[in-house]
C-alpha cells in the first residue's frame, strides 16, 4: 500500500474532490495547511469517498503492482494451484480468453489451469493449461471433473467473466505462509462491465457462518484444499447452478474446527449478474436439504437474500421482557400496547421497571396495565442506572430468557420475538438482536461495529429500510460483535454467567456492548436477525449523552470501554481494515 501523500498530491487530490464535495474538501486543506494532518486526512478521505473518481482513486492506492519474486523465494510453503474452469456453450470466446490471460498473467507461477466445457477457438497460452473436456457440462460436473484431475494442493474454481487479479494466488499463498494449517480461504472482489470498467467493491467479513448461509459472499473467488474438496463430492444434481457455493459450503461444514480465511484484498473483478433469482432459488433449494439435519428451514428474504428459521423447542420457554421507564406515559403505553397486541409468542411476560416516576398519569397507566395478567409492575426507587435497572429485573424475572426492551420502542413484525427466540434458544448463540428504524423507516440499530468512532457504532444508521445498501448488509442474518439492548434477547442463565450489565462503571452507555463481548469471549455467538423488526424512537426517555449534564459521564464510560476491549485500534471481524472506521456506512478508507 502507498504512504500518505505528500503536499501536493493531497492538494491535488483535494481540488478534484472540491466540485463534488466542497465543505469537506476545503475542510481537508484548512486543516492541513494549519498543520492538522490527521484530521485534514480524514476529511479527505470523507470527501473522495463522495466523488465520481474514488474507486479510481482508492485502487491508485490499494493496487500497488510489484514483482514478488524474491518474496516467493523465501517462503516455507509454496503450494501448487488448480485452478478449475468452467466454459457454458454460450460463453464468448473473448470473454474466455480474457480469463485465461488473467490466470497467465499471475505473479505466482505454480499453478495449472484446467477447462472443462466446449472451447472452440481459444488456445492454450502456457503449458500449465489443460483442456479437459469438449463437451457442455454442468458447473457441478465441471468441478468434479476438474477437482479429480487436479495436481495442486488447492483448488480455486472459475467462472468465465471473473478476472482474477494479477496479484490473486500471490495474496492466498501469502496469507498460507502465517496461517499453515488453512483449509479454506476466500477474498475481497469488485464489478466489471462489459468495457473492463471496475467499480462497487466488495469488501468483506471475515467468516460468518450465518452470513454465509444468508448470502453468498465468498464462491465468487474462493481456494479449498484439494482432498477437502474431493472429500465432499460428488454433488447432489439440486446444486445445479451453485456449484462453487455448494462445494465452499460442505467443504466449511467438514472443517469447523478451521474456519476459512478471508483474504483482505480484491482478489477478482467479477461480471455481476442482473437477475439473481435463479440462483436465490437454487440456493434455497439447496440450503433447505442441507439444514435438514438441524431441522431448520430457510425462506427467501430482502435482497436476494435468505433467511434460515431454526425450530422452536416444542415447549415454549417463557421470555421475560423487561421495560424500564421513568414516566413518559405516551412512549410506555405506544411500547406495551404493541408487545402485547402484536407478538406471536404466546409464552412472555412483561416486567416494567418503575425508576421514580412522579406523574399522575404515569400511574394510572401503570393501574392500568398491571391489570393485564401478563403484566408486573417493579418498583426500583434508585438513581437512574440502566445497567442496574435491568440486573435488578433479571433477578425478578420468571422467564428462562430475557428481553431486554426500551420503552421507546414499538412492535412491527408480530413474529418479533419467536424470530428471536430461534436463534436464542440455540447453545451457540449468546444474545439476539433486532432491526431498529426510526419513525421515518430508516435503520437506527442493524447490528454493532467494535472499532466504529474508535468506540463502537451502529452499522449503516440512516439507510432506508427499503434501499439494500452495502451489499445487502443491512437486511441479513449474520453473527455480530454485538446487538444493541434496545431490543435484546437472551438466556438468563448465560446473562447471569457473564455477571449481566456492569452496574458500577457503564451504568448507562455501552453496556449492551460490554454485556455482548462478555458473551462472546465466553464462547457465544451474537446474532442480528432482520426479521425481527421494531421502531426506536432512539433515547427519547433518558436524552442525549452529549448534553452538557451528561457529558463527563459520557467520556468517563466511553474510556472504560475502549480500555477494556480496545476499541480504538481493533477491527471488527463484520468489517473491514479499508473500510471508513470513522463512519457508519461501509465506505472506503483512503490513505491520504
Amino acid at each position: 500500500m502507498s504512504q500518505p501523500l505528500g503536499i501536493g498530491k493531497f492538494l491535488a487530490r483535494a481540488l478534484m474532490a472540491l466540485p463534488w464535495q466542497p465543505r469537506l474538501a476545503l475542510g481537508a486543506m484548512l486543516w492541513r495547511l494549519m498543520g492538522k494532518r490527521l484530521r485534514s486526512r480524514h476529511w479527505l478521505s470523507r470527501a473522495l469517498a463522495g466523488t465520481p473518481m474514488a474507486y479510481h482513486f482508492w485502487v491508485s492506492e490499494e493496487e500497488v503492482i510489484f514483482e514478488p519474486a524474491a518474496l516467493i523465494e523465501r517462503w516455507a510453503l509454496r503450494p501448487k494451484i488448480s485452478l478449475l474452469l468452467q466454459v457454458k456453450p454460450g460463453d464468448m470466446p473473448g470473454d474466455v480468453a480474457a480469463a485465461i490471460e488473467a490466470v497467465v498473467q499471475q505473479r505466482y507461477p505454480d499453478w495449472e489451469l484446467l477447462i472443462a466445457g466446449p472451447c472452440h477457438g481459444v488456445d492454450a497460452l502456457d503449458d500449465r493449461i489443460s483442456f479437459i473436456t469438449p463437451d457442455a457440462v454442468t458447473d457441478i460436473q465441471a468441478i468434479e471433473l476438474t477437482a479429480a484431475l487436479a495436481m495442486g494442493a488447492f483448488v480455486m474454481p472459475l467462472k468465465v467473466r471473473t478476472r482474477l487479479s494479477t496479484l490473486a494466488l500471490f495474496r492466498c499463498v501469502e496469507a498460507m505462509q502465517g496461517n499453515p494449517q488453512t483449509l479454506i480461504l476466500y477474498g475481497d472482489e469488485d464489478g466489471i462491465d462489459a468495457r473492463g470498467k471496475r467499480s462497487s467493491p466488495w469488501l468483506k467479513p471475515q467468516w460468518n457462518a450465518l452470513m454465509a448461509l444468508a448470502q453468498d459472499y465468498v464462491s465468487n473467488v474462493c481456494m479449498i484444499e484439494t482432498r477437502l474438496a474431493r472429500s465432499v463430492l460428488p454433488l447432489e444434481n439440486e446444486a445445479v447452478g451453485i456449484g462453487p457455493y455448494a462445494v465452499f459450503m460442505k467443504a466449511a461444514l467438514a472443517s469447523a474446527d478451521q474456519p476459512p480465511l478471508h483474504i483482505p484484498h480484491i482478489l477478482a473483478s467479477v461480471a455481476r449478474r442482473q437477475d439473481t433469482h435463479p440462483q436465490t432459488a437454487a440456493r434455497k433449494d439447496w440450503l433447505d436439504q442441507l439444514l435438514l439435519h438441524d431441522g431448520a428451514s430457510v425462506e427467501p428474504a430482502a435482497f436476494g437474500t435468505i433467511s434460515v428459521l431454526y425450530p422452536l423447542p416444542e415447549a415454549l420457554p417463557k421470555v421475560s421482557v423487561i421495560v424500564p421507564t421513568r414516566d413518559k406515559p405516551e412512549l410506555l403505553k405506544a411500547c406495551i400496547e404493541s408487545v402485547l397486541a402484536k407478538t406471536d409468542y404466546p409464552q412472555f411476560e412483561v416486567l416494567i421497571v418503575d425508576n421514580g416516576s412522579s406523574e399522575p398519569e404515569t400511574h394510572a397507566l401503570f393501574a392500568q396495565l398491571a391489570a393485564h395478567p401478563a403484566v408486573r409492575i417493579l418498583p426500583y426507587d434508585q438513581p437512574y442506572n440502566y445497567s442496574a435497572i435491568n440486573n435488578f429485573a433479571a433477578q425478578r424475572a420468571t422467564g428462562t430468557y430475557l428481553c431486554l426492551l426500551n420503552n421507546d420502542t414499538e412492535v412491527i413484525t408480530p413474529a418479533w420475538l419467536s424470530r428471536m427466540m430461534r436463534f436464542a434458544v440455540r447453545p451457540e448463540v449468546g444474545a439476539v438482536g433486532a432491526k431498529l428504524l426510526f419513525a421515518d423507516n430508516t435503520i437506527q440499530h442493524a447490528g454493532v461495529v467494535i472499532g466504529m468512532g474508535n468506540a463502537a457504532g451502529h452499522a449503516h444508521r440512516f439507510l432506508a429500510n427499503d434501499q439494500p445498501g452495502y451489499f445487502a448488509h443491512a437486511h441479513v442474518q449474520r453473527h455480530a460483535s454485538a446487538v444493541t439492548a434496545a431490543c435484546l434477547v437472551v438466556s438468563r442463565e448465560k446473562f447471569m454467567a457473564v455477571g449481566g450489565l456492569d452496574e458500577i462503571d457503564l451504568q448507562i452507555a455501552y453496556n449492551d456492548v460490554d454485556f455482548c463481548l462478555k458473551l462472546q469471549k465466553a464462547g457465544w455467538h451474537n446474532v442480528y436477525e432482520p426479521a425481527a423488526a421494531l421502531y426506536h424512537f432512539e433515547s427519547k426517555s433518558r436524552g442525549n449523552d452529549f448534553n452538557a449534564a451528561h457529558i463527563e459521564r459520557y467520556m468517563r464510560e466511553l474510556g472504560v470501554l475502549q480500555k477494556r476491549w480496545d476499541t480504538e485500534t481493533v477491527v471488527d471481524p463484520d468489517h473491514h481494515p479499508r473500510l471508513d472506521r470513522g463512519s457508519e456506512d461501509y465506505v472506503l478508507r483512503f490513505l491520504v
